[in-house]
């Protein structure tokens, strides 16, 4: 593992847990294990159902691994919520992502 990963991993479950830090985790484990990494993705929406680019980064896991259904849902959801909190990129990016998956089903 990772020096930056089990510095990080530390941070778990103390004063600065939250959206950001299971983020910043599911991107230290993507390359390495996309399914860990989803796991992360799903934790930071649980603490911030608003976050535009972990709705991203979770869709992108879920294609890595695999899950290309999964991934089509976490793209429409987080377009769904860009959309509504103006984050139009990341909609757009979401967008052309789901679209590719689409195509490739």
């Amino acid at each position: 593992m990772k020096p930056m990963i089990e510095n990080l991993e530390k941070l778990l479950d103390g004063p600065r847990d939250g959206a950001m830090l299971r983020f910043s985790l599911g991107n230290a484990w993507l390359d390495q294990d996309p399914g860990k990494a989803v796991s992360y993705y799903r934790e930071a929406i649980e603490r911030d159902p608003d976050y535009s680019a972990a709705w991203k980064a979770l869709g992108k896991a879920l294609a890595l691994a695999g899950q290309t259904a999964e991934a089509l849902d976490a793209y429409r959801q987080g377009i769904t919520v860009a959309e509504t909190r103006g984050d139009l990129q990341a909609a757009k990016e979401m967008k052309v992502f789901a679209r590719r998956l689409e195509k490739d089903t």
